[in-house]
Order: structure tokens, then C-alpha cells, then sequence
């Protein structure tokens, strides 16, 4: 499951699972570029790369951009998108569709373009992964937050017809569908510090526990190595059972 000596692309990584992924990675011996809108601004870069040693922060913002600042310092051997957006409630009939136009655009069309833009580097090689971090929500459904799992579950569908379409040129495509993770994206520390709130979130796992950011991080290790070379077109929940 070695990802020694790979050179991987992550994106929008100050959120989401991006850090415990970033150090997941290195800890295996990758090469890791990383991408954030932070880092538009030389002091955003030197930051991260100050509180994560070993990382190399690109400047570039469209996806265009990242992919040639990416490919003109390594051939990238995996991408991760690791794409966030808000999970905002409301009922259907009370849904802003702005709101979800939002949704879509950040969690849908950004890396479904990134993809595009990385695919042909990929072809030529005839080798690569693709790996998509979306939500275990899509799986079973979640009352009053149909604009997120709509967006999500958009992206695990393009998972399933993106291995399909590259399978031929040796690239896997996957998605990480977590949920219930021990971190401020799912729930703020305020909540995750009070008993009773947190036994309240805990009882809807089976497992009975929030994941823990490094233990995702080490799946997105796996999908990213030699491991996973036969796998392709899996949406995996990664909920504690829930999904």
C-alpha cells in the first residue's frame, strides 16, 4: 500500500480532511503539492508550509492554473479533490436556490473541472488516481439538508461514470464518502466538548464513536497507493456504520 516516491495534488486543503490527509501522505514518503484559496498570497503559502513541513504550496487559483503549475514540477500522480461547502438547512420549499447554485459550483463544477484539466496529463502517462472526498449523506438520504446532499451526490455519481470512462487508460477513479468526523467542519469543538450534544451525535453511529481526522487520513493514504491499483468506481462510506 506503498505511496513512496508518489506525487500527489491536494486541493482546498486548510478544510475538510486536508491536513489529517496531508500528513497521512507524508508519513508514507509522497510528494505533496497542495492547493488552497488562501494561498493567493505568498504569506498564505509560507504559513501553511511553515505548519505542515514538507508540503510545497502552489500559487495558482483556477483549475487550469494548478494543473500547469502542478505538471511543471512534478507529473502528478494522484489528485485528491477535496472539495468543502456549506451544509445549510432548510426545508425544500424554504431552500434558497442561490444557495444551491452555491452548493453546486463549489462541490460539483469546481473539481468536476479540475478533473478535466488533470485527465489528459494522466492519458499520456496512461497511469493515474483520481480520488474524490464527498460525504456518506447521498447513501441514505438527510431530512432538511437537500441542497448538500444534492451537490455530493452529484459527485458520487461522477465517481462511478469517471472509472468507467478512464479505466481504459490505467487511471482509478474513486470517492471518500466520510461522515461523523472528530473535526470543526462536522462539528465545532464547543459541541464536540459537551457530553450531552456529543452522546446525542454518537448514538447514530453504530460504532459509537466520531472518526478520528488521521484515521480518514490513512484511507486517503490507501486509495492513493499500489493497494488500491485494482480498485475503481467505489464510493466508500466511511461513517462508523452509519451509512
Amino acid at each position: 500500500m506503498s505511496v513512496q516516491n508518489s506525487t500527489i495534488l491536494i486541493t482546498n486543503v486548510t478544510s475538510f480532511v486536508g491536513k489529517p490527509g496531508c500528513q497521512a501522505l507524508l508519513d508514507g514518503g509522497a510528494n505533496i503539492m497542495v492547493h488552497d484559496r488562501s494561498f493567493a498570497e505568498a504569506e498564505g503559502r509560507a504559513a501553511f508550509e511553515a505548519e505542515v513541513p514538507g508540503v510545497h504550496a502552489l500559487a495558482a487559483q483556477t483549475p487550469e492554473e494548478i494543473v500547469a503549475e502542478a505538471e511543471a514540477l512534478a507529473p502528478v500522480d494522484v489528485l485528491i479533490n477535496n472539495d468543502d461547502g456549506a451544509a445549510k438547512r432548510a426545508k425544500i420549499e424554504d431552500a434558497d436556490p442561490a444557495d444551491l447554485r452555491e452548493a453546486l459550483e463549489s462541490m460539483v463544477v469546481w473539481p468536476f473541472v479540475l478533473t478535466g484539466a488533470m485527465t489528459p496529463a494522466m492519458k499520456a502517462r496512461k497511469s493515474g488516481k483520481i480520488i474524490f472526498v464527498t460525504s456518506a449523506t447521498p447513501l441514505r438520504g438527510l431530512p432538511n439538508y437537500s441542497m448538500y446532499v444534492t451537490a455530493r451526490g452529484a459527485t458520487n455519481s461522477l465517481t462511478l461514470s469517471l472509472a468507467h470512462e478512464l479505466a481504459g487508460h490505467n487511471i482509478q477513479v474513486n470517492a471518500l464518502a466520510p461522515n461523523f468526523v472528530e473535526s470543526e467542519a462536522y462539528f465545532p469543538k464547543v459541541l464536540r466538548d459537551n457530553p450531552e450534544t456529543l452522546a446525542k451525535i454518537t448514538k447514530n453511529i453504530p460504532l459509537g464513536r466520531l472518526a478520528k481526522p488521521e484515521e480518514v487520513g490513512k484511507v486517503l493514504a490507501f486509495l492513493s497507493g499500489d493497494g488500491s491499483d485494482f480498485i475503481t468506481g467505489m464510493v466508500m462510506p466511511y461513517a462508523g456504520g452509519w451509512a
